[in-house]
Order: structure tokens, then C-alpha cells, then sequence
């Protein structure tokens, strides 16, 4: 609805730019209903495509990651989450797309491809749903498979917030990891392995998390790393000029209200911000063997 009467268009149509401008709303909200703190924010990589492994616990999750990330996040989000009426047009504008849990689902899986090749940073959540006994689950091959298959770097995190309601309001912390890379072969045997390590990883960055809010979250956790507060918007690493969507029709489906292809003065098909040069003369053109 709120992208059918053109709100998108005020910030260009760009994750990248909207997610600064809700970010500053979406920090005044969540230090009220769901404070949070964190470890490690200077672990992200300020460029470049990169994977974002955490585990889930509460349906938070995504705000807390989101606003204690320095860059712009294009999360796998469910589909259940995306559906609904405005908050989920919102989440799509700052750069969430659908997948279907326990299902297969190639588009989605396209589109975090394509965002990986386009140098953005994907959110993924291990487990693939909320846990509910307080500790991480099974960790799926979706965070690595996408790390292996594009050869980028995950950046594992930790996040402490179980028992989180709206209710409880509760203090979060989430813990972020160096990156690592994961130089493994394309193959199953090779995701199941990069699994792994992305699961150590990650739960062994929950316990420092869970930890950290049992201490009362101390200013400095016993690695060196200093306590920090959600991400000031002045503070965010942005990439506008980055391509934004895929536009082809296998993108529609994850993407929701925000796909729409566009087109230039030849008729080809590109996503907003996306540059397509055309040939001007002849200088531009293969040359012809002899």
C-alpha cells in the first residue's frame, strides 16, 4: 500500500538511503521497548559483499541486528513477517526480502546471490527460525553456502535475546565476530563443513553475549572488546550507489511491492541505481577477426 502511493520514491527507492533515515526513528523506539548493546561493531567490513551469520531467538532480532550493524543489511527474512500490511513494506524498503522456511526456495536464494554480487551485505539467520530453549539450534547451510558459492567473507554474531517479549523488556546484546573466510569447495561436503565453522563461531559469540548480560554488560569484555551503543545514523556505512533490486521476474516473488523493473531509452530492462552502459560509437564495438 505505502509503496503503491510512491512513499518509496522520496528516498530513491534505495535500501541504502532508507535505512539510515529508519534507523534514526527505529533507535528512538527500541532503546524504550527493547534496549540493547553491543560488542565488536568495528568488526564489519566498511566495503564490500559479506555474509552476516546470527543465531535467532525472539522476533527482534532483526531490529537489534539491523540497528547495531554499520552497514546496511539485505536480510532473509520470512515471508510470514514481509506479509504484513505496512510494517512488512517497510522492512522490504530497508532491504529485507521473502524466503519460505522448509522449502527450497531458489528466488530467494537468487536474490541474496545477487545482492552478494552486487556488494551488499546479506543477513542471515543460522537456524532458519526462533529458537525456544535458550541456546542455539541446528545450524542450517544457508549462511555458508552463500559465502562459499560468491567466495566472501562471513561475519559470525552472537545475539542474546531470549525472553525478550513486549512484555519483558529485557536488555539485549549481541556480540559480532572478525570475519572469516571460508576457502572450501562448492560442493556438499563443503557446505556441511563451512556449517560447522560458522556454527562454532556463532554459538561460541552467543555465550559471550549471554554472559555479557549476566555481568550486567560491562564496559569491557575480557577479549578487549569495548561496550557500544546502536549505531548513530551519522555513523552508518552506506553504498547508495550501489545497484538497489534485481528486476527480473524470478525476483518479483521474494521481493514483494518493491520489485519494478525499469526501463531505459532501448528498452532494457535494469534496477534503480544500477548502471548499464550502451555503446556510442564504434570504438565501443568487438572488433571483427580477419
Amino acid at each position: 500500500m505505502l509503496t503503491r502511493l510512491g512513499l518509496y520514491k522520496l528516498l530513491g527507492e534505495n535500501p541504502e538511503r532508507t535505512w539510515p533515515v529508519a534507523r534514526r526513528l527505529a533507535n528512538t523506539i527500541a532503546q524504550v521497548i527493547a534496549p540493547s548493546l553491543s560488542y565488536g561493531q568495528e568488526r564489519m567490513p566498511e566495503t564490500g559483499a559479506a555474509v552476516v551469520a546470527v543465531n535467532h531467538f525472539s522476533e527482534i532480532d532483526p531490529v537489534i541486528v539491523g540497528l547495531n550493524s554499520r552497514r546496511t543489511l539485505y536480510f532473509m527474512a520470512k515471508i510470514e513477517l514481509l506479509s504484513v500490511p505496512i510494517a512488512g513494506e517497510l522492512l522490504r524498503w530497508t532491504g529485507a526480502f521473502a524466503v519460505r522456511r522448509g522449502e527450497a526456495d531458489r528466488d530467494s536464494l537468487r536474490v541474496a546471490r545477487w545482492a552478494l554480487e552486487n556488494g551488499h551485505v546479506v543477513g542471515v539467520f543460522t537456524e532458519g527460525t526462533r529458537q525456544h530453549f535458550g541456546y542455539p539450534g541446528p545450524m542450517h547451510a544457508g549462511a555458508a553456502m552463500l559465502a562459499i558459492q560468491e567466495s566472501v567473507p562471513v561475519v559470525p554474531a552472537g545475539i542474546d535475546t531470549f525472553g525478550w517479549t513486549p512484555k519483558n523488556r529485557r536488555r539485549s546484546c549481541i556480540v559480532w565476530g572478525e570475519p572469516i573466510r571460508l576457502e572450501l569447495p562448492r560442493n556438499g561436503k563443503g557446505y556441511k563443513e563451512g556449517t560447522a565453522i560458522v556454527g562454532e563461531h556463532v554459538t561460541r559469540l552467543w555465550r559471550i553475549a549471554a554472559q555479557a548480560v549476566a555481568d550486567g554488560c560491562p564496559e569491557t569484555l575480557p577479549g578487549g572488546l569495548r561496550r557500544a551503543g546502536t549505531i548513530r545514523p551519522r555513523d552508518s556505512i552506506i553504498r547508495p550507489e550501489l545497484p538497489t533490486w534485481p528486476v527480473e521476474e524470478w525476483a518479483a516473488e521474494p521481493l514483494g511491492p518493491v520489485y519494478r523493473p525499469h526501463r531505459d531509452a532501448h528498452g532494457s530492462r535494469f534496477g534503480r541505481g544500477e548502471f548499464r552502459p550502451v555503446p556510442t560509437s564504434t570504438e565501443h564495438r568487438p572488433k571483427e577477426e580477419k
